[in-house]
């Protein structure tokens, strides 16, 4: 940890107590044994400790086994039975007997050699016993200290002989601090070096804040840049039982390369999938292992490569009845897994499924070469079982081998893997979705376009994906389906579709339409532009696939994802889970889309829409739910809202995490918004089935925006097209083209997308388009500007009805006519509603007209703090102050004048320390801290450790400008 990333995190309290030991000398000595595992950290806290002791006039005398590659030229062999070096490297010892040809400091001072530097097989007791004396003869003249590191390589006899003679050192006054790993159960022979100690410390892994300070640490010195808070979640997540291992920690990191991460927001994100995570190559045996597998167990380490190989692809069970490389060496093989087994390197869950207990380990496993045919041995063992109990037979009755017909890939004819294949996927359908789809993916491929057997399969599969919200698994059927589609079928297979029925483990609609419409689904829910040119014309039937396929493509054009096209149809059918002999299924029926469709228009469609649906279909909690999503262009939301507990989907799609940004957003979360915006767009360049997240990156450019963060905000803006005119993405370009000094071309450019959008029918969302350029053209005293943008608010309420639309207008009005009542009234409804960056707003607008300037600037600059709102909430909030002649609120007084010891004190609580750890490193008593963060707290508006650690990992606590500066302004136009 020390020597390549420089001080050590998260062993602070560690040191400390170990330079305590080290100083203890005379009549306070003890001996202390730190015990702990390989890789945690051990003789980086010693040498810390050292140079702590040594400032404080200590003189340490390091003492371990001899380690030819590591071994100092001026290091001291003790004796050649022994093999124990002495490194002496502030000269405090006296000239003793060392091995003959060894080399020490002493000797090298005095000109002399020793020719009897031990009795040969005593497991230098002598040289020990003279390494006391000089120790003692040392001590009588300066504080001197002994530290023995490796405690667990030592010879056993001369860590006996050591266990023996440490009782000898404490009377001359010497501490001890010994290291070593935990000593083996199967070896209790090596008892008297615990036996010595006055106190054994075990070091215990790092916390996760601590393992996020490294991992941020380690990424900023070599790429210059921090990292995204997720990169050392995924890096524990890959070291399994290694989380919290310094040296695992540092080995993954070390493995990465540049084109394995992103840089989004100035942070650095893993692009790499998390399997692909692993040890370097030098770490992996030691850490991972625990035990050099490489020469004395070269048939373990065989296994495990095999192992790793082999759960890349499939599972293994503890009971299988199969080997992963079925061959002549199968027994030996099945022998050295139980030892992994054993030794803990695999462990079995709950159902036998045996895994890597550090999942890096697999991965580095993974790139090391293996002299076994292990795609030609699964193939030559599945054609045996096969052609003993016949391929359906052998699917049904051991359906996991359908991942390995998978891997053997053209090995496999044809005729023997595709039933064998749908048998298992048909089998494990209800008990093991994931695999079960992988099966039908992997029929699929060897499927001809021409095959009878297609239609049902595809249509058996999407019904899967469905129930289980698996859109990226509905998008891999994509290849399938437009071959099929563009390859003319035979007569009697159109017939057979059309007749086709919804069961088995289909699930979904009726005929192959209904795989196009579930196809669709995945593909809007991932946000991408589905391909309509494939859609035939709805034939008006019950559970029409294709009027939902082309339902959904047009929905998804209004909500911003792919073109804007033509409204679903305004006449339609029941949904499909109400029709007879139907199931119930995620997909919307065309009326359910129709109301979805309608909540971006007018209260009028939205009103014939609803009454298309059953009376109890859809609520008004539900309606208002709807209408909120569908002003922020939130899809999965919109759908949520209307389907109910049909509504099933993965947590990984784009559309479902852009749902909780909109959520984190409305709610104040910001920092977990733009958290959501980058994983958003790590998916969107890095999975091949994620289409193009536009309104993600418009929201995250305008909440940079609002922080002062412009280079973000532009930087994400860039990303999005000017051809998207939605209401969300015309607010971002609102925003950052007027704080980059144009404010003439924001505001003609935004009254552009306010036609559009009118034109468009997208009526959802143009209230807070509306009202920014209301807003804008107040401060810049526009009058005509802001009467022209009330009046837009008055007609689009007219025509929309909504809570949205009904705040707008109240905000619009209290803004424009200087209207107390009417900004009261609209902080009640967006407080019940959960807008937090309007209500900052309309909290600062009430700092003007209020009969209580304080009440209401007190309560906006604490509302924004927890926004991170920067400089321009601060030039407002500075404004706001002059002109009601009111001091500026001192909640956020001193972000920008935080002392040298308050910058310490915070960076130790965002390293994660206790407040007795912190009164310890500043010398001062725990009531102090506690005084301090109070302080702290106060007077930068934080409410705790939390709050205070973000504040300060974002940047708002030492931005220049504070909430209580003097002066602030809107840029200077530039046109």
């Amino acid at each position: 940890m020390e020597d390549r990333r420089g001080a050590v995190i998260g062993r602070d309290g560690v040191v400390r107590e170990v330079a305590e030991v080290l100083c203890g000398t005379g009549a306070s000595a003890r001996v202390l044994l730190i015990v702990a595992a390989a890789g945690t950290g051990k003789t980086t806290v010693l040498e810390q400790a050292r140079q702590v002791a040594a400032r404080h006039g200590a003189v340490v005398v390091r003492l371990g086994p001899r380690d030819e590659a590591a071994e100092d030229s001026t290091d001291a062999v003790l004796a050649d039975d022994c093999g124990l070096v002495v490194a002496d490297h502030g000269g405090v010892l006296p000239p003793f007997p060392v091995s003959r040809g060894a080399r020490s400091r002493a000797t090298a001072r005095e000109g002399r050699e020793s020719g009897d530097g031990g009795v040969t097989g005593d497991g230098g007791v002598t040289a020990l016993s003279a390494l006391s004396e000089a120790l003692a003869a040392a001590a009588r003249r300066a504080p001197v200290a002994l530290v023995v590191d490796g405690v667990e390589r030592m010879p056993r006899r001369s860590a006996d002989a050591l266990g023996l003679l440490l009782r000898a050192f404490r009377p001359h006054g010497v501490p001890v601090v010994m290291a070593g790993r935990p000593r083996p159960a199967t070896d209790p022979g090596r008892a008297q070096l615990p036996a010595a100690a006055d106190q054994v410390l075990e070091l215990p892994p790092l916390p996760p804040a601590d393992v996020a300070a490294l991992v941020d640490a380690c990424v900023t010195r070599r790429f210059g840049r921090p990292a995204e808070p997720a990169l050392a979640d995924a890096v524990s997540r890959a070291l399994g039982t290694l989380a919290g291992n310094p040296q695992a920690v540092l080995s993954v990191l070390d493995a990465l390369d540049e084109q394995d991460l992103l840089e989004l927001d100035g942070r650095m994100c893993l692009t790499l999938a998390e399997k692909h995570l692993r040890l370097t190559a030098e770490d992996a045996f030691v850490l991972g292992f625990g035990r050099p597998y490489t020469l004395p167990y070269p048939e373990t380490l065989e296994a495990a490569i095999v192992t790793a190989r082999v759960l890349d692809h499939a599972d293994v069970h503890v009971d299988d009845v199969f080997r992963p490389t079925p061959s002549t060496g199968a027994q030996a093989l099945e022998h050295t897994l139980d030892r992994l087994v054993t030794d803990r390197i695999l462990t079995p869950d709950p159902q036998g499924r045996l895994s890597f207990a550090v999942p890096a380990l697999a991965a580095a496993l993974r790139r090391l070469p293996v002299d076994r045919d292990l795609q030609g041995n699964s193939a030559r063992f599945v054609t045996r079982v096969a052609n003993e109990l016949g391929a359906e037979a052998t699917g049904r009755g051991f359906p996991r081998l359908a991942d390995r017909v998978a891997a053997s890939g053209p090995l496999l004819d044809d005729a023997l893997a595709v039933p064998l294949l749908l048998a298992a996927a048909r089998e494990e359908a209800r008990t093991n979705w994931p695999r079960s789809a992988r099966a039908y993916a992997a029929a699929l491929d060897r499927l001809a376009p021409r095959d009878p057997r297609t239609p049902d399969v595809l249509r058996e599969a999407s019904g899967l994906s469905l129930r289980h919200g698996d859109h990226e698994g509905l998008l891999t059927l994509g290849k399938p389906l437009l071959t099929l589609l563009d390859t003319p079928p035979h007569p009697e297979h159109t017939e057979a579709a059309g007749d086709a029925e919804d069961t088995g483990a289909a699930g979904g609609p009726v005929g192959l339409s209904g795989v196009v419409a579930a196809w669709v689904w995945g593909a809007v829910h991932e946000h991408r532009a589905p391909r309509t040119d494939i859609l035939p014309a709805p034939s008006g039937g019950a559970a029409d696939g294709f009027a939902v396929a082309a339902g959904l493509a047009a929905l998804g054009g209004l909500y911003g994802i792919g073109t804007l096209t033509s409204r679903p149809a305004t006449t339609g059918c029941p949904t499909p889970d109400t029709a007879p002999g139907q199931r119930r299924t995620p997909l919307p029926s065309p009326a359910e889309l129709r109301l979805v469709a309608a909540a971006v228009g007018g209260r009028t469609e939205l009103s014939r829409a609803r009454r298309d649906l059953p009376p109890d279909a859809v609520d008004d909690r539900a309606l208002d739910r709807l209408r909120q999503a569908a002003a922020h262009a939130d899809l999965a939301g919109a759908l949520a809202a209307v389907l109910g507990d049909r509504y099933v989907a993965a947590p990984d799609g784009i559309a479902v995490q852009y749902r909780g940004m909109v959520r984190d957003y409305l709610t104040g979360n910001w920092d977990a918004a733009l958290t959501a915006a980058r994983r958003i767009e790590v998916r969107a360049r890095t999975h091949a089935t994620a289409g193009v997240p536009h309104l993600p990156r418009a929201l995250a450019a305008e909440i940079h925006c609002a922080r002062g963060d412009f280079a973000y905000a532009r930087a994400w803006l860039d990303l999005v097209p000017d051809t998207l005119r939605h209401p969300l993405a015309a607010r971002a370009r609102l925003a950052v083209r007027h704080r980059s000094g144009r404010t003439r071309e924001a505001l003609e450019g935004a009254w552009r997308d306010v036609r559009h959008a009118r034109k468009d029918g997208r009526l959802a969302g143009v209230e807070r388009l509306l009202l920014h350029i209301l807003s804008l053209a107040a401060r810049k005293d526009r009058p005509h500007t802001v009467q022209q943008a009330l009046e837009e608010l008055e007609t689009l309420h007219e025509e929309a009805a909504t809570p949205l639309t009904h705040e707008a207008l109240l905000v619009g009005r209290g803004v424009a006519h200087r209207d107390t009542a009417s900004l009261l009234r609209a902080h009640r409804l967006i407080g019940r509603r959960s807008d937090a960056h309007l209500s900052v707003m309309v909290g600062l607008c009430l700092t003007d007209v209020a009969d209580d300037p304080r009440t209401w600037l007190a309560e906006a600059v604490r509302d924004a703090h927890r926004l991170g709102l920067g400089r321009p909430f601060r030039a407002a909030v500075a404004r706001a102050a002059r002109r009601r002649g009111i001091p500026v609120p001192r909640l956020r007084q001193a972000h920008g004048n935080l002392t040298a010891q308050d910058i310490a004190l915070v960076r130790m609580v965002s390293g994660g320390a206790t407040n007795r750890q912190i009164a310890t490193e500043l010398a001062c008593s725990h009531k102090t801290v506690e005084q301090r963060l109070t302080r702290l707290f106060q007077q930068t508006g934080t409410r705790s450790r939390a709050e205070l650690a973000a504040a300060w990992l974002h940047g708002t606590l030492t931005r220049p400008g504070a909430a209580s500066a003097p002066a602030g302004s809107d840029p200077p136009d530039k046109d």
